[in-house]
């Protein structure tokens, strides 16, 4: 990343975004690390039977943590040095992997529920946990993640500067998610409006202290960066550590209710070399 930048080109990691993605087996986990994955996401917007998604706290008051399993799924990231992304997991889970992480763990693209209660933001007794962490919480502009359908800039400030007070300047990031959302606020369109956003942060007598330069470089990148050379601080300590070998345990896939999966299962038929949902 430092290399792409001082070239004046853009870097950008390869991500798995939803644990689904491994099948339920440490092994493929192992195997995304050696093609160059570098962070995965426990799970996207559907339940898994190692681990829950945000919307389950919008259908139910039990708290729901990470199996056995999900433990260990956490535990060989932290081995191999790849980062935990809680995004899109239940408020539960955000506590349980921060529990259990012996690594900095990052929300990829999660905004402040105290200044819009959706379950994909996380609460302030979750940010307040951070910094012993050492992780990294990165902003996401989707509007209805940040006020609603008519989100401002001003509103995205308003997360940042929350999420600043509450975890503190060096656990604050940004995670725009441009590339998966479909609104996004005014005057934060696209890419191009990033120096209005750090331009407006750093001017004062907006009802908050503005940003010094050192603060903002931390926003725009540095502290992610940091947040990577801890992680693989903490995978090098672990180098004598044996991987973790285990199966998922075939209770938890049976009492798992397979329509709440993000699992598909298709067909490749060779005449039209098409793959077709079963």
């Amino acid at each position: 990343i430092e290399a792409a930048f001082k070239a004046g080109k853009i870097a950008s990691l390869i991500v798995v975004e939803g644990g689904h993605s491994i099948d339920d087996r440490l092994s493929v986990l192992r195997l995304y690390y050696e093609l160059g994955v570098r962070y995965m996401t426990l799970t996207h917007s559907c339940n898994q039977p190692w681990v829950d998604a945000s919307p389950i706290d919008d259908t139910t008051n039990e708290k729901r943590n990470l199996t056995d399993f999900g433990v260990k799924v956490v535990w060989e990231m932290n081995r191999l040095g790849m980062m935990v992304d809680i995004s899109h997991v239940s408020a539960g889970v955000m506590h349980h992997a921060l529990d259990v992480s012996r690594a900095p763990v990052i929300f990829s693209h999660s905004s402040s529920y105290a200044m819009y209660p959706h379950h994909r933001n996380a609460k302030d007794d979750v940010l307040a946990r951070l910094p012993q962490n050492g992780g990294i919480i990165m902003v996401n502009f989707y509007s209805f993640f940040v006020a609603g359908q008519d989100a401002t800039i001003d509103d995205v400030i308003r997360h940042i500067n929350h999420i600043r007070d509450v975890a503190g300047v060096d656990h604050v990031g940004l995670g725009g998610d441009y590339d998966g959302v479909s609104r996004q606020p005014i005057g934060l369109e696209d890419v191009s409006k990033y120096p209005d956003l750090f331009d407006k942060l750093a001017q004062p007598g907006h009802g908050y202290e503005p940003w010094t330069p050192e603060e903002l470089k931390k926003l725009a990148g540095l502290n992610i960066l940091r947040v990577m050379r801890q992680v693989e601080q903490v995978a090098a300590g672990l180098v004598s550590e044996e991987p973790y070998e285990l199966n998922i345990p075939d209770e938890d896939i049976h009492a798992f209710d397979p329509n709440q999966s993000c699992k598909t299962d298709f067909r490749y038929n060779p005449s039209n070399e098409m793959f077709t949902e079963i």
